[in-house]
Order: C-alpha cells, then sequence, then structure tokens
C-alpha cells in the first residue's frame, strides 16, 4: 500500500463523515421550522421515501 492510496481512503472516510455531519445539520434545521411549515414542505413525509431517509 502506498502513500497515494492511503490519501485517497482517508479522503474518502472524511468526505463521508463530512456527508453524515451535514445530513445531521440540514435535518436538525428542517425539524426546528414550525410544524405548519413543515408540512407544507413535507417534511418529513418526503425525506422518508427516499433511500437513506429516517
Amino acid at each position: 500500500m502506498n502513500g497515494f492510496s492511503i490519501l485517497r481512503g482517508m479522503q474518502h472516510y472524511v468526505g463521508k463523515v463530512r456527508t453524515m455531519h451535514n445530513e445531521i445539520r440540514a435535518r436538525r434545521f428542517m425539524n426546528a421550522l414550525p410544524a405548519d411549515v413543515r408540512k407544507d414542505i413535507g417534511w418529513p413525509d418526503m425525506y422518508d421515501r427516499f433511500p437513506g431517509g429516517n
């Protein structure tokens, strides 16, 4: 295993962690909106239809 493959693996890992962090922040933001606004945009019902949605 050379240095480039280690670096590529680390970049991949960091990218996944960053994506997870951004998804968590987005969910918190959406859940903090008033109930009527969430209903108007279809949250969380619309999100649940997509793979990976909770």
